[in-house]
């Protein structure tokens, strides 16, 4: 390369490279485009000294110009190296998705800088061994004075260098907890949930232990915990599956399928026991919403059976309820429930009398969103009557996926052939709010079908009417299988009529 006026022999070598380092990094890095132009801005400014110094030697003043071009030339190199380390370490390196962390970049870019020194001072005509010498001495000065400091490097260092920390990683540190955004020479910082950043000395993290949570290799999720308390008076396996069916069926997000949640009897305690529902966790910043979601599920499952959460009894006074003021709250309840079965056509053909008895034997049932009211092929002889949120129901082809049925909200009923006759459930009912529905069962119901063997003709009827989406979708599914149109089967009623019959014993 021809040798520019006044400049050094290794100018016009800095300037190519820095050139053509600068148009690989420009794009890819734009946004550490500060750092890339102070870095220039340096380069500069040592390319003008190496100038200088070139003027300087015409005129004949040989001592200081030499001096002046040796630090010029060295500031170029400098700059060269940085540039040099964003190319391979920023650029190509992650183009071959290798992972390497900031701090042995950072120390070979170091190395670097010091190999280029003693080949300058080499040059230069500097004899090593002195320099040597002292720097012996400097070193144990230093290292003593900056025990703290030297520290938290190495610790900085050895956090990355054995991968036992990486940026991305939830730690729980004492009674902080938080994730790890950077990993620095000095600190490791932290953000957490509340959006605080916190700055830890590495030789903290070093000295003292650390939990880290979801750990991709050792445990992809995280175990929580929710505590309940019941009365002692209910069974402690009646519970547990209770809680445990419904957490395994429901849709909870962020809430692991394996390993399966568990609820455990921990405790007894004065006047209840106490349980722990153990489930895990795929995302640590959303622990508290899903404790919540979890929660919901589980007060939402044992209000359906009837079981209510014990408290620690601190009795202060007693108020006396009077008679009105309960006969007014059973009334209130009761006209509810005469509003759910006023808009239901299968129970129009009721007296009023059949209407209100039935109203009072409804059973309240409510459920958490996600939780699957009715599963396909179960067998249960019951329905229920939503009066609040909504629901979704699916049918199961033998083969294929899932396919919609319909919404059902307020007013709706579903269940209806297992009440009636006994028969499987024909689909799927999913909560996609939280519901809040009544309860029939076949022995609060049966008692009125044997008094009123006329109703099974007039509810046959209406089950017909009930079942003919769920027929249609079946014979879709048929002709879409065996390639030609699928003929339906004469009318039910008839058979219909005398299941119901039959499973009454009319």
């Amino acid at each position: 390369m021809t040798k520019l006026p006044f400049l050094s022999v290794e100018a016009p070598f800095t300037l190519a490279l820095m050139v053509l380092c600068f148009l690989i990094v420009a794009r890819p890095l734009y946004a550490r485009r500060r750092s890339q132009l102070n870095t220039i801005v340096f380069y500069v400014c040592c390319l003008l000294g190496d100038l200088a110094a070139g003027l300087i030697d015409d005129v004949a003043v040989a001592g200081p110009a030499r001096w002046l071009r040796e630090v010029s030339v060295f500031g170029q190199g400098l700059a060269v190296i940085r540039f040099l380390g964003l190319v391979f370490f920023d650029v190509v390196v992650p183009r071959f998705r290798i992972a390497i962390s900031r701090i042995l970049a950072d120390i070979l870019v170091i190395a670097a800088y010091v190999l280029w020194a003693f080949v300058r001072l080499n040059l230069a005509g500097v004899e090593f061994t002195h320099i040597f010498a002292t720097s012996a001495v400097l070193t144990a000065v230093l290292a003593i004075s900056m025990q703290d400091t030297l520290g938290n490097l190495l610790g900085g260092l050895a956090l990355q260098m054995d991968n036992s920390l990486e940026i991305g990683d939830w730690i729980v540190l004492d009674t902080l907890s938080g994730k790890v955004i950077d990993i620095q020479w000095r600190y490791t910082a932290l953000l957490t949930r509340s959006g605080e950043k916190v700055v830890v000395p590495n030789s903290h993290l070093m000295k003292n232990r650390y939990m880290v949570l979801c750990d991709c290799e050792a445990s992809p999720g995280w175990r929580r915990w929710v505590w309940f308390n019941v009365d002692l008076a209910v069974r402690p396996a009646w519970v547990i599956q209770v809680v445990t069916d419904d957490i395994k069926s429901a849709r909870i997000a962020n809430v692991m399928d394996r390993p399966a949640p568990t609820c455990v009897l921990m405790e007894f305690c004065d006047g209840y026991a106490r349980y722990g529902l153990r489930y895990w966790l795929d995302d640590p910043a959303l622990d508290d919403p899903t404790d919540s979601e979890v929660r919901r599920h589980v007060l939402a499952a044992l209000q359906r059976q009837g079981i209510r959460l014990a408290v620690t009894d601190h009795t202060v006074h007693l108020v006396k309820e009077g008679q009105s003021h309960r006969k007014e709250v059973r009334s209130r309840e009761l006209t509810r429930r005469l509003d759910a079965l006023a808009g239901l056509e299968i129970f129009q053909c009721l007296e009023d009398e059949e209407r209100v008895d039935l109203a009072q034997r409804l059973v309240y049932a409510p459920f958490a969103r996600g939780d699957i009211l009715t599963r396909q092929g179960a067998v249960a002889h019951w329905l229920y009557i939503i009066v609040a949120g909504e629901a979704e129901a699916w049918w199961q082809p033998p083969e294929g996926p899932q396919r919609l049925l319909e919404k059902r909200g307020p007013g709706s009923v579903f269940g209806e052939p297992g009440l009636m006759t006994g028969a499987p459930r024909r689909a799927t009912v999913i909560a996609i709010t939280d519901v809040e529905a009544y309860r029939l069962d076949k022995e609060s119901f049966g008692h009125i079908v044997r008094a009123r063997p006329e109703l099974a003709e007039i509810m046959s009827t209406v089950l017909e009417r009930r079942l003919a989406r769920v027929r249609e979708l079946e014979a879709g599914y048929e002709s879409d299988r065996q390639g030609h149109a699928f003929e339906r089967g004469p009318s039910e009623h008839a058979a219909l009529s005398q299941r119901i019959r039959d499973f009454f014993r009319i």
